[in-house]
């Protein structure tokens, strides 16, 4: 399917790890402010697909891309394009929380003020902290260790972290895979909030999380050959996961096989 005027979308991206191929043919849209999810199974190239869309491979030796990556239109990997601000606009949350060895409060301002934030420090603090979830748990303890945090305020520190720098999008990859189903919950109930001002790409191998959460949901499998990673059906999550249209995306959200 197509979505009109997307946010972000890749168009034939394939990507080589040296001489080997990790993503094949791959083409993907992102609408504004929905929950896109990547699902498949282990080793199909999710994560690599992710990062394609922020240029972290870029910090992998060796590693080739082709087709585009287009963010509102533009070729984010356009030479006059700088790596560090589309990591600024398209911020990443991690499959393990990652919070800086430093308080909680500077670690929602650490980014913000590297990239030379004007206005008042205590009150981004705050309004991060609010936006996520974490506000009234941490308020009274702002100069505590991060690390003194449990996992899942520590997740949710970790994407106050990241909409510090006022991303448009935010990319989540297994956000909630070390975390307990209670923590989890909190998560998903933060993204659904988080969607009414960020356009959101998680990967996930939860399929009761993908059906939950997102708007739009991509297959992902191996190519036939098993070389390299490619999607095999995109569409509207509701639709995907009740009628799909491909007999191995069945299989799969039914957990015949993967």
């Amino acid at each position: 399917m197509l979505i009109e005027n997307p946010l972000m979308e890749a168009r034939q991206v394939t990507l080589y790890y040296g001489a080997s191929e990790a993503l094949r043919d791959v083409t993907l849209q992102a609408a504004p402010h929905q929950i896109t999810a990547l699902i498949g199974p282990s080793g199909c190239g999710k994560s690599t697909m992710l990062r394609c869309f922020n240029r972290m491979n870029d910090l992998i030796p060796h590693v080739r891309l082709s087709g585009q990556i287009l963010y509102r239109t533009h070729d984010l990997y356009h030479p006059d394009i700088d790596p560090v601000e589309v990591r600024r606009k398209i911020g990443m949350v991690f499959q393990k929380p990652n919070p800086f060895p430093k308080s909680i409060y500077e670690n929602v301002a650490w980014g913000a003020r590297l990239n030379g934030y004007r206005g008042n420090m205590d009150e981004l603090v705050e309004r991060c902290l609010r936006q996520a979830a974490l506000w009234d748990e941490v308020q009274d303890q702002l100069r505590k260790s991060a690390l003194a945090l449990s996992g899942g305020q520590q997740q949710r520190l970790c994407i106050a972290r990241t909409i510090a720098t006022e991303p448009e999008v935010i990319l989540m990859d297994e956000p909630c895979s070390a975390l307990d189903p209670i923590a989890t919950l909190r998560i998903e109930d933060l993204m659904r909030e988080l969607k009414e001002r960020y356009t959101i790409i998680i990967v996930t191998h939860n399929m009761q999380q993908a059906a939950r959460v997102s708007d739009y949901t991509a297959m992902m499998m191996l190519t036939d050959d098993r070389a390299a990673g490619t999607i095999i059906e995109f569409g509207e999550t509701q639709r995907l996961f009740t009628t799909p249209s491909d007999r191995r995306t069945e299989d799969y959200i039914t957990g015949r096989f993967g």
